[in-house]
């Protein structure tokens, strides 16, 4: 099985701008390399058949992708209307500014198959594409977002999957995200 790093993942994981909060020291080439030469941990199975997560111990020193929201951090929390791409309307997201989370100790990686890539309008030469990858504590998924979810269902014009939103999948989302949050440096 091969794997490449997609464009929209090359953006938000590796940005320009090097950040904080996003992977740490390794090139997207070295990333890419690790992922097609390393057997992953485990192999889960994502939101829909075109999915897979595939959860690596952490190589780097990147930091946990989100944080539990106490009663001491909240005033930590921002928020503001965003998009993850020019093509794409904002959002409103929210995020913690002046933490920092802990080491992660997996990195897991979001693997769309080249099919629904060429759906979405990326063209890979792989099987697998990487469209995004979460940075955890344990060997697990955390919940996709539940704006992530929407904007699935609305379809690949709108910058998502097209897949039908799932109400218990975003109950449980909700529940996560109402008590977690991204964190930005």
């Amino acid at each position: 099985m091969s794997i490449v790093l997609t464009p929209f993942a090359v953006t938000r994981l590796f940005p320009r701008t090097p950040r904080g909060n996003t992977i740490q020291d390794c090139t997207p080439a070295q990333f890419e390399r690790h992922l097609n030469e390393h057997e992953p941990l485990r192999i889960l199975e994502g939101y829909a058949p075109f999915c897979k997560l595939h959860v690596h111990r952490n190589w780097t020193s990147t930091r946990c992708l989100t944080a539990p929201i106490t009663q001491d951090n909240r005033h930590l929390l921002r928020s503001a209307y965003e998009a993850r791409s020019r093509k794409e309307l904002p959002v409103l997201v929210r995020w913690f500014e002046g933490l920092e989370a802990p080491v992660a100790e997996y990195l897991v990686v979001i693997l769309y198959s080249r099919d629904q890539l060429a759906k979405e309008g990326t063209a890979v030469d792989a099987d697998w594409g990487v469209v995004g990858c979460l940075y955890t504590m344990t060997p697990e998924e955390i919940p996709m977002a539940p704006i992530t979810m929407l904007r699935n269902a609305l379809g690949v014009e709108e910058g998502g999957s097209g897949v039908p939103l799932d109400r218990e999948a975003y109950r449980l989302a909700v529940e996560f995200w109402d008590n977690n949050a991204n964190w930005r440096p």
